[in-house]
């Protein structure tokens, strides 16, 4: 049978298990399982399965996933939520847009640590949404900023996301980390520019200035968030000097993250349980598909699928422009019915052949995928982040989807620019591990 009518039938079949609402993981394995039968009668299928998991699970850069899913999950448990706004917004009385900007700095400190786009999300507009109204902010451009910025939770490092992908395309997870940190500040400066650029060609959206505030006071607002941006310039400092490893600097940032709870008086027995429940919730989910993806993979690999597609790809002699275009758009399209880290594990043994035929770095790409994963969670009308702000602000999905649809220009613009100027992207790896 060609390889091309085997592909179509195994993809045929995770789609009809995923239809189902079969376990994305257990699909996996179960496709995995499938494809072994075409590869030949002599591949013991049982003993590939055995193998594969183990060595997806037993891997030392896997080590840091479940440290800073905790980091996330502790100190989502404390008053960081509740202390953004107040810290940040003595700041800003001067930009056009003035609190909006609010929730772009929100969204980047707290997506820094939290690593989870949904929850970043969430969590600002939480506490965002009922003080901008209050005030008497454009609430269209409210949830719009609210709904792209909080895809920064999956770019600025530490990311689930990143880890997940360094592991499945076999990259170093520190140059991944310091790859997404310019491309997140560029987000950022073009969500906060959009803004800025809004309120002064439409001055009513934006009610007055409050009064001044001395500087000593605006140093009191927003003392309670030194300690978290100390811990985040900790971590990013060991990262780039080399001072520790992923898995080190996530063991830190546990350790930080605990003693900040603790100073903050929201470190009890509940908060701490619930903290480790929910981090082991989040990793047995990630690992399941992990093991499932590699066995897959694995499958796809003793077919020859993987190479055949690639080998079709380079025969197609398309540029690297041409071939970064059709990826954006079939992952925006997946984005539609998959969560990120399902788009990345089920493509990456796939995809990276074809980039790297195309001459294209995986680190760079890495973060490319990362950015087209957070397109898709602000694609009108079927993004999450949509779903999520909906429900929150109770307003309807054209509403919301009206409203978030410069952003998602604006993330377009990003692509694009990265994809022009890939130095952004590489600059700090390069710095940090010269060739």
């Amino acid at each position: 049978m060609e390889l091309l009518s085997i592909a179509a039938i195994l993809f045929g079949f995770l789609i009809v298990l995923l239809a189902g609402g079969v376990w994305i993981g257990v699909a996996l394995l179960a496709t995995g399982w499938a494809g072994m039968h075409f590869a030949g009668g002599a591949i013991p299928a049982g003993s590939v399965l055995a193998t594969t998991v183990w060595g997806s699970s037993a891997s030392w850069s896997l080590a840091a996933l479940p440290l800073f899913i905790w980091m996330g999950e502790i100190l989502f448990r404390t008053r960081l939520s509740e202390e953004m706004f107040r810290g940040f917004s003595p700041w800003l009385n001067w930009l056009p847009g003035r609190l909006m900007h609010v929730n772009v700095l929100a969204c980047g400190l707290f997506g820094s640590v939290s690593g989870s786009s949904t929850a970043t999300c969430a969590t600002v507009a939480k506490i965002a949404l009922p003080e901008l109204k209050r005030r008497g902010y454009d609430e269209k451009l409210a949830l719009g900023s609210l709904a792209g910025s909080g895809t920064l939770g999956l770019l600025i490092p530490p990311s689930i996301m990143m880890v997940v992908y360094s592991v499945q395309a076999n990259v170093s997870i520190i140059q991944v980390f310091l790859a997404g940190f310019l491309p997140g500040l560029l987000l950022m400066v073009l969500y906060s520019g959009y803004i800025a650029i809004r309120s002064l060609l439409k001055p009513g959206s934006t009610p007055p200035a409050d009064p001044p505030m001395p500087f000593r006071k605006r140093i009191a607002e927003s003392l309670n968030l030194i300690p978290v941006l100390l811990l985040i310039c900790f971590v990013f400092i060991s990262l780039i000097t080399g001072w520790a490893t992923a898995t080190e600097c996530a063991a830190w940032g546990v350790l930080g993250s605990l003693a900040i709870a603790w100073w903050q008086g929201a470190l009890t027995w509940d908060t701490f349980w619930a903290s480790v429940m929910g981090a082991t919730r989040v990793n047995c989910m990630i690992m399941l598909i992990l093991a499932g993806a590699t066995y897959m993979g694995t499958s796809m690999a003793y077919t020859g699928i993987p190479m055949a597609l690639a080998s079709w790809v380079g025969g197609l002699q398309l540029s690297a422009y041409s071939l970064i275009a059709a990826l954006t758009i079939m992952y925006a399209l997946l984005g539609t019915t998959l969560d990120g880290i399902s788009m990345i594990v089920l493509t990456t043994a796939i995809v990276i052949p074809m980039i790297k035929q195309a001459g294209l770095d995986p680190i760079w790409f890495g973060i490319f995928l990362v950015m087209v994963v957070e397109m898709a969670q602000v694609t009108p009308p079927v993004g999450f982040n949509l779903f999520v702000l909906q429900t929150m602000s109770g307003k309807d999905s054209n509403f919301v989807a009206l409203a978030s649809l410069p952003f998602f220009f604006l993330l377009v613009l990003a692509v694009a620019i990265i994809t022009v100027f890939p130095d952004i992207v590489m600059v700090l790896p390069r710095m940090a591990f010269p060739a």
